[in-house]
């Protein structure tokens, strides 16, 4: 899916991919009511609604990343609603049939960035310091026998997003797993990743992981 990019919003690359065909193949896209987190161009959303959901809603905190959202939305046809928003802040008193996220999960050395085109990397140095939030956030927005899909590095800790969700009263587990050569946060950080211990010397590849998470 080719899309607008403008400079400081996030590509698209294979775990968008890899997410995205995880949507289609999920059995509460079509009819649903759809929210992507950290939606950049909008790449999740428009596969959500290109799969028949009902009605899609997307934020994210970058000005850039919602005006490429919403002008990728119009130039295909699909009324997504996008939002400015710090994760689910703007999105009180919602509620979801499925919730997708790809948000930044590669451990990363620093403080919290300032500006808004980092925060499309920055993840802690535990790689957790968004996953963490959007755990606690999303499961409260979640409708009964609804679904969260997201996609994370498998070096920032797959059980831990696992019992995260499961202690919010879902039923959680990976549901795919792909092996990809190391995109650009990766190969940007890989000196500090290998002095830390995270990755091997001279590692190029890393596990991507679908954690799909179910209200019963």
């Amino acid at each position: 899916m080719r899309l607008l990019r403008p400079p400081g919003v996030y590509a698209p690359l294979e775990d968008t991919e890899l997410l995205a065909r995880v949507t289609r193949e999920e059995p509460r896209t079509r009819g649903a009511d759809v929210l992507d987190v950290g939606t950049g161009t909008g790449a999740l959303a428009l596969a959500a609604a290109e799969c028949g959901a009902a009605s899609v809603t997307a934020t994210d905190l970058s000005r850039r990343a919602v005006l490429a959202a919403r002008l990728n939305a119009r130039l295909r046809g699909h009324p997504i609603r996008v939002h400015r928003g710090d994760l689910l802040s703007s999105l009180a008193g919602r509620s979801f049939d499925l919730i997708l996220s790809n948000p930044p999960y590669v451990a990363s050395p620093g403080d919290v960035p300032v500006k808004s085109a980092d925060l499309a990397w920055w993840a802690g140095a535990d790689g957790r310091a968004v996953l963490d939030r959007l755990c606690a956030q999303a499961p409260p927005l979640l409708r009964e026998g609804g679904v969260i899909l997201l996609v994370q590095s498998a070096l920032s800790g797959v059980e831990a997003t696992v019992d995260a969700l499961t202690a919010q009263g879902l039923r959680a587990e990976p549901v795919a797993r792909e092996t990809v050569p190391y995109g650009p946060v990766m190969r940007r950080h890989a000196a500090w990743l290998e002095a830390r211990g995270l990755v091997d010397p001279g590692e190029t590849k890393e596990e991507l992981v679908v954690i799909r998470a179910r209200r019963d």
